[in-house]
């Protein structure tokens, strides 16, 4: 190459860095507004063949993978993008799309590239991309760009470079050692393309291939183009890939690393991650979707094999596409000739309206890629009742504040449904319905309801969703009854509970409060228990709110919330409270009576509970009075032993 062409002289260098390092201080002093007038390029520079670039942030288009066809040009925005020729190439060697040596406008380059052993491609085509490709392969490059531009590479060579604007006069020129390469300028708008082939060489190790776009600056601040011989390079890095070249393919075979397998709640998408369905079973007559895809070393799908899917307990299985819905299975094995690509293992039940847990081991080529245990429940075998409130006479609206689980739910009582294996199952109103066993309704228990928002739709045992809300309704009198509830399946089998004591009672009239101990001492966790009664004496309903509260606890501080309204807590009419003793600035110790007082009971017919309780501060806390009072007894004692002795004298 003439001396001056290609690589930048060190003086030459030295100038051109002094004056971008002027530019950026005439940069700092613009405004925000001039600057983005001034210049499109950010502030990071790159040194490319001894050349200042700057660094673009383009917005790249997506990347096909290896093997997987060209990328087409036609998504390419112009100095944004940089491909490499994925299609599969059965030749002895790469080739540079189109016509090389062209100067032609190219808008077709993509139709006839083939790199040769390309191993691996990303998805990406911008400024950090990555490839694999085996020594002594070679990548066929090609960009759609609207400026001047140019490839360099870090090792290996560059040939075949063309493209740009047919006008152009310094197409194809190269460096000494053939690693930089400007490829012509261009002024269309729209773009035109330029392709080269880049030989890797036979060295295993990293290299980078860059593609260069933008009008360079002089030393005297103007825009010039590139050429030959003014030394000048492209400014902007429109497009890098960092390329791993390896002696031996990785490829072919099952990577456990890149591959994915995952349970999913019925069908889902294509996998990307191995984390599984967070649900513990799938309702009766649903399904579980065991969703994977199979690649190797390098992320590429696997060459089609034999696909082994099998189940235990008798599940039925059929092979699907991830994110479909494919026919239900008849068989616990099934086998597939297969890559396993976005693939998917459906899993139904063996038996209809049977619960199975079953493991799905899925083997390609005879080994094992995949193994899950899932659970698909059967139909409500059992019901089971819990958290049973007290009602309101004459009413059946039941207390969000009873049931307070976070669902906003109004009820008197939960029920847990379950199958025969004790699976936790939801109740939607398509798989049945709910209703009391009528002969158990009673003029005290008038009648039981639930309502679709009320139903149970988690199988989690964490969840408050795993219940379903009820509520019954009071007649005016208080009282109890033992009452039944049933759920009514689709095909007519009916489940009873257990009986359980549903009650009836009025409204909060009056109330007790009392400690769990009668002394503590400072540091302890004292318990407030405060126990409601209607206006007959009978425990007070659950669902009508007991008023606001005004306590006076010595020494104590509530752990618990106090001081607004609520409604009772538990089964026996009682709120209950959690206190420490002792404060910040500590207890002294002694017998105090505290004052617990609900207001709005008191203003009416309730007295103020005043509950008394001890508090010592531990140690040793013998007083003198006590002292003495030992003192005192020692005495008597041993006065009592000399009389008795004087009368043993006397006796001899």
């Amino acid at each position: 190459m003439p001396q001056g062409n290609g690589i930048r002289r060190s003086k030459d260098l030295r100038a051109r860095l002094r004056k971008f390092l002027i530019l950026t201080n005439e940069r700092k002093q613009m405004s925000t507004k001039t600057l983005r007038k001034r210049i499109a390029l950010t502030a990071t520079t790159a040194l490319f063949a001894g050349m200042v670039s700057v660094v673009s942030t383009p917005v790249a288009s997506a990347h096909n993978a290896a093997g997987a066809g060209n990328t087409q040009t036609s998504v390419s925005t112009p100095n944004a993008n940089l491909f490499v020729a994925t299609a599969p190439n059965t030749t002895t060697a790469g080739v540079v799309g189109g016509t090389a040596g062209s100067t032609t406008a190219i808008t077709t380059i993509d139709d006839s590239a083939l790199s040769k052993g390309l191993l691996y491609k990303d998805s990406s085509s911008g400024t950090a991309q990555s490839a694999t490709v085996l020594a002594g392969g070679s990548l066929s490059l090609y960009a759609t760009v609207s400026t001047a531009s140019a490839f360099s590479v870090s090792g290996g060579s560059l040939s075949a470079v063309y493209g740009g604007d047919a006008a152009a006069t310094n197409t194809k020129a190269y460096s000494s050692n053939n690693r930089f390469a400007y490829v012509g300028t261009s002024v269309t708008s729209a773009g035109t393309g330029v392709a080269a082939l880049w030989s890797v060489g036979t060295t295993v190790g990293t290299y980078t291939v860059s593609l260069l776009t933008g009008f360079a600056t002089t030393s005297t601040g103007t825009s010039e183009l590139p050429t030959s011989t003014n030394g000048l390079v492209p400014p902007t890095l429109s497009g890098a890939i960092t390329v791993t070249v390896v002696a031996a393919s990785g490829g072919g075979a099952y990577s456990s690393t890149n591959s994915f397998c995952r349970t999913a709640l019925n069908t889902t998408t294509t996998p990307i991650n191995n984390i599984d369905s967070s649900a513990s079973n799938v309702a009766n007559g649903n399904n579980w979707a065991i969703d994977f895809a199979l690649n190797d070393a390098y992320g590429a799908d696997l060459d089609p094999g034999n696909l082994l899917a099998t189940a235990t307990n008798g599940a039925l299985l059929s092979f699907g596409t991830a994110g479909s819905t494919p026919v239900a299975g008849t068989s616990s094995t099934i086998v597939s000739a297969s890559a396993g690509a976005n693939s998917m293992v459906l899993v139904g039940q063996g038996t209809a309206n049977a619960p199975v847990t079953t493991t799905v081991t899925i083997s390609y080529n005879g080994a094992t890629v995949c193994t899950k245990t899932v659970t698909i429940a059967g139909a409500v075998a059992k019901l089971t009742v819990s958290k049973v409130g007290i009602e309101d006479l004459s009413s059946s609206a039941g207390s969000t504040a009873w049931i307070n689980d976070g669902t906003s739910r109004a009820g008197n009582f939960y029920v847990l449904a379950q199958d025969s294996a004790g699976n936790r199952v939801t109740t939607p109103s398509t798989l049945g319905t709910f209703a009391a066993v009528s002969s158990t309704l009673t003029t005290t228990i008038t009648g039981v309801t639930f309502d679709d928002a009320s139903l149970a739709n988690s199988t989690s045992s964490t969840s408050a969703s795993q219940f379903t809300v009820g509520r019954f309704g009071c007649g005016s009198a208080a009282g109890s009854s033992k009452i039944q509830i049933k759920f009514t399946l689709a095909n007519g089998t009916v489940i009873n509970s257990d009986a359980f004591d549903a009650k009836c009672a009025d409204n909060p009239y009056t109330y007790t409060a009392s400690f769990d101990k009668a002394s503590y001492v400072v540091g302890d966790i004292a318990t407030l228990t405060v126990s409601f009664k209607d206006s007959k004496g009978n425990p007070s309903n659950s669902v009508t709110t007991t008023g606001a509260v005004t306590n006076t606890l010595p020494f104590m501080t509530f752990v618990s919330a106090t001081g607004s309204a609520s409604a009772v807590t538990d089964a026996n009419s009682n709120i209950v409270y959690t206190l420490t003793v002792g404060t910040t600035t500590g207890a002294t110790a002694g017998t105090y009576t505290g004052i617990v007082d609900f207001t709005t009971l008191t203003a009416v017919a309730a007295v103020k509970s005043t509950p008394t309780y001890k508090i010592t501060t531990g140690g040793d806390t013998t007083t003198n009075a006590d002292v003495l009072k030992s003192i005192v007894a020692l005495i008597a004692s041993i006065n009592k032993q000399i009389q008795a002795l004087q009368k043993l004298i006397l006796k001899r």
